[in-house]
């Protein structure tokens, strides 16, 4: 059954996570510096220590078309692995947008039309967000423009293509309908773009525009929060709690949606489970980034948030493939990170569609590349526990199915897809634009 509250896990930690400041006074924010880009009720539930929050009826509604979502047991990869492992995965694909971004994309569409806002803007890197807000700006008819990464907006055409047919507007960023990007095409024409530059765009047009207001698909409390239905529901489906809980990590909604109820169950001594969080080589915020107040995009218009970064002026290469391309990494989970909540570690995009055709090839299931990172990650662990013996119960998320995705799996089947470990001057030079 899907949940009926969401689980916010911040009254839960033994030590509350920094408040964002504000860029110029650099006190804390308050409702006033936040009105400009988001409603009022997400501006409380950003903010929020009350340990659940109410599910909207209207918000219940929407979900019923895809909610609950099938937690699976692998067992025709566990047989090919040749492992004693039992691996359990929570398929959140079979949403209408194919991944676990509706899951936060309807409740912040419907509050945001309850307060009376007429239209949305947000980025996209893959385009999973960007096709989950279209999607439920259409639920609520709500305007929707999106400022996708030029080098995702090149290479995926038809999930650009799912956003029009949603209704949405979408432009290759950086742009030249912003200040913003405008100001980057004049610096280097050719940009690939990057997330921080999109949010810039996007926030850019909101904070001018009285009757609309800005969405984030990741990284903050209340869309990590929204997430939750994964976990709650997970808990009540599995017959055998986990050993080990892996997910993919780039803003970091996917991992937080899966393990905090599990993360609850453990901080009061009812659950013995550890938790990983995968990165890839080519954006490792969590494992090579510094945990520092940074703008949350690339112009600085955002508030300053205290979280694992790689400078807010980092740009990743567009070689990179396998999506989780963000600058930075939630606030939140930055700070349970710090806290020693859970572990992080890095994998090479080649490993990852790998873990994702052998998937394919098992369960029947192409993955997006997202999740592959996290499929790596589990096949390793369950080849481990080969090599032991042990009988690890292993859960996962597959976050999203890869439909849309096709061309970097023909990137890697033809040989053509290679790795790319992100050189350490590269982030010492984002890094040294940090805030003071």
């Amino acid at each position: 059954m899907t949940p009926s509250n969401w689980y916010n896990i911040v009254p839960d930690l033994p030590v509350p996570p920094p408040p964002p400041l504000h860029p110029g006074t650099r006190q804390p924010v308050g409702p006033d510096d936040l009105a400009p880009l988001f409603p009022m009720e997400l501006i409380g539930q950003e903010v929020s220590t009350e340990r659940y929050v109410a599910i909207p009826r209207e918000v219940l509604d929407v979900y019923r078309l895809w909610r609950p979502t099938p937690l699976l047991r692998a067992r025709r990869l566990e047989k090919a692995l040749g492992t004693p492992a039992r691996i359990y995965y929570k398929y959140e694909g079979v949403s209408p947008a194919g991944s676990h971004k509706p899951n936060t994309a309807v409740p912040q569409a419907y509050y945001n039309a309850r307060e009376g806002v007429r239209l949305l803007t947000t980025e996209t890197g893959a385009g999973q967000w960007g096709s989950a807000l279209a999607f439920a700006c259409a639920q609520f008819d709500l305007e929707c423009r999106i400022w996708m990464v030029r080098a995702s907006y090149d290479q995926k055409p038809y999930r650009r293509s799912l956003m029009q047919v949603y209704g949405a507007t979408v432009h290759a960023s950086p742009s030249t309908v912003t200040g913003a990007g405008s100001k980057i095409l004049a610096d280097d024409p050719d940009s690939p773009g990057s997330l921080g530059i999109a949010i810039s765009e996007a926030v850019e047009v909101a904070g001018a525009n009285p009757d609309a207001r800005y969405a984030l698909g990741s990284v903050l409390n209340h869309v990590l929060m929204h997430q939750t239905v994964i976990g709650e529901e997970a808990l009540a489906q599995l017959e055998e709690m986990p050993d080990l809980i892996i997910g993919c990590t780039g803003g970091g909604s996917n991992f937080a949606g899966l393990t905090f109820p599990f993360l609850r169950e453990k901080l009061a001594g009812n659950l013995d489970v550890t938790l990983r969080a995968v990165e890839p080589e080519a954006c490792p915020s969590f494992t090579r980034g510094v945990y520092a107040y940074d703008f949350g995009d690339t112009a600085g218009f955002t508030p300053l948030l205290k979280m694992h970064t790689l400078g807010h002026g980092f740009v990743p290469d567009p070689i990179h493939a396998g999506g989780l391309r963000y600058h930075g990494m939630s606030p939140l989970l930055s700070h349970m990170y710090e806290l020693g909540l859970f572990e992080a570690v890095t994998k090479s995009q080649t490993e990852c569609f790998e873990a994702g055709v052998r998937f394919a090839r098992t369960e029947g299931i192409v993955p997006a590349p997202e999740p592959t990172h996290a499929l790596a990650e589990t096949i390793a662990e369950a080849l481990r526990c080969r090599e032991s013996g042990e009988e690890k119960v292993i859960l996962t998320a597959l976050c999203g199915h890869g439909h849309f995705d096709l061309a970097a799996y023909d990137r890697y089947l033809s040989g053509r897809m290679r790795d790319y470990a992100l050189p350490q001057e590269r982030i010492d030079e984002a890094l040294h634009d940090l805030p003071g």
